[in-house]
């Protein structure tokens, strides 16, 4: 959908071609050709002129510049033109015999008038200049292209607080910290910064308040789960304690989850080669030590840019995930030129269309029975999909046809290992 900038710039545009439309209409309406029968009328006024004149003073000829000769050659004569001025000259009453000459040159009309019965005057009359169309043309696209330039700047000069609004939403990084604007420039857009800014201040204070509660949340649960583990193990051996000792590792586990998810998306990720696949396969290796079945396909060498340890955990969580949930997984790495492709698969049953688009929400687990199954906090997700983010890469996941899941993990390469 085209955007509220470029739909006014394109209505001042079109209102500006189409009242240059009219204009050159109207124009050209101004100054096209005068009728034919407007030049032979003028035509035979001017060889009555020179009839009368050169009968009443023969001298006159040479005086002017006018030749007197014989009539003309048949073949020289445009009898079609010549019918034309004599008819208006006999309209006009004027005496004049009057033949109109072929002519070379399209602007100009040769006329021959006689004189007695073997001398005529040979007179030449400019004829109708050719229409301007060309210079119009240019006028026209000049004046068109200077009026687009000016609805162009004014658009964007009336455009520009909701430009900037567009521009903060493009800004706000992954973790919702919205970036601080500039309070430059006309009313309007100073006024408009400053209301964005007062609103980044309080959503930035709430976000950084919520993930100090959870982060204190997290660490506060585990001092009475350590007096629980304790109590526990005074516990018989029965299916008590092994209840108790389960249910603790649990919430030890939730607890430890939610403490790392709010430290990804808190601490910005370090500027540092990494190279990706290195830490594939040092993930892999630590999958195959657990026997969780993993197959490694094509890895590519490729450099991208942020934490180590902070890739490895994103990565290991998505193999981890595929390994468990999806009866093994493959992965493999690649690079187009400007992102590093990395994708798990698995053979898993896959996850409901409808519940797709809910797999990195925290806490979320497709099926909760499988909790009984499979220990884990359903946070695995959440937190790779914030240090992909935090490195500005995306991450997708999809059902496959052959059944399964397909993760795919891009990230922008370092500048030097691009091509």
């Amino acid at each position: 959908m085209l955007s509220l900038r470029t739909r006014f710039t394109a209505l001042l545009v079109i209102s500006v071609v189409l009242v240059l439309v009219i204009a050159a209409f109207v124009t050209a309406s101004l100054l096209r050709k005068p009728p034919e029968a407007m030049f032979d009328r003028v035509i035979a006024e001017k060889a009555e002129f020179a009839l009368l004149l050169l009968r009443a003073d023969p001298s006159a000829a040479e005086i002017m510049h006018i030749q007197i000769q014989e009539k003309p050659e048949q073949d020289r004569i445009d009898q079609e033109r010549t019918d034309s001025i004599q008819e208006e000259g006999r309209r006009q009453g004027y005496t004049a015999n009057v033949i109109a000459l072929k002519s070379f040159n399209t602007h100009r009309k040769d006329i021959a008038v006689q004189l007695d019965g073997t001398r005529w005057a040979y007179l030449d009359f400019p004829g109708p200049g050719p229409f301007p169309y060309l210079p119009l043309a240019a006028y026209l696209a000049l004046v068109a292209i200077g009026m687009a330039g000016i609805s162009i700047y004014a658009s964007n000069v009336m455009m520009r607080p909701l430009r900037i609004l567009d521009e903060t939403i493009a800004k706000i990084r992954p973790d919702g910290i919205i970036p601080e604007l500039p309070e430059t420039g006309p009313m309007e857009v100073r006024t408009t910064a400053k209301t964005i800014n007062r609103l980044a201040t309080r959503l930035n204070a709430a976000v950084s308040s919520r993930m100090r509660m959870i982060a204190a949340a997290g660490h506060d649960m585990r001092t009475p789960m350590t007096r629980m583990r304790l109590r526990a193990e005074f516990v018989g051996d029965g299916d008590d304690r092994q209840s108790w000792l389960k249910d603790l590792d649990e919430l030890d586990h939730i607890a430890d989850s939610a403490i790392r998810l709010v430290r990804e998306e808190v601490s910005p990720a370090a500027q540092e080669q990494v190279s990706l696949d290195t830490v594939l396969r040092s993930v892999a290796e630590e999958v195959r030590e657990t026997d969780m079945p993993i197959e490694q396909g094509l890895v590519t060498q490729v450099l991208v840019k942020g934490s180590p340890f902070a890739l490895k955990r994103a990565v290991r969580n998505l193999v981890v995930n595929a390994a468990t949930h999806g009866q093994g997984a493959r992965v493999s790495l690649s690079s187009n030129g400007v992102e590093a492709v990395l994708t798990v698969m698995d053979s898993g049953p896959g996850i409901p269309q409808n519940l797709l688009d809910r797999v990195f929400e925290p806490f979320f687990r497709v099926d909760q029975a499988r909790r009984q199954l499979v220990p884990g906090a359903g946070l695995g997700l959440a937190i790779s999909r914030e240090i992909i983010e935090n490195h500005g890469g995306t991450i997708t996941i999809v059902n496959r046809l052959e059944g399964g899941l397909l993760q795919t993990v891009r990230l922008p390469l370092c500048a030097a290992a691009q091509v």
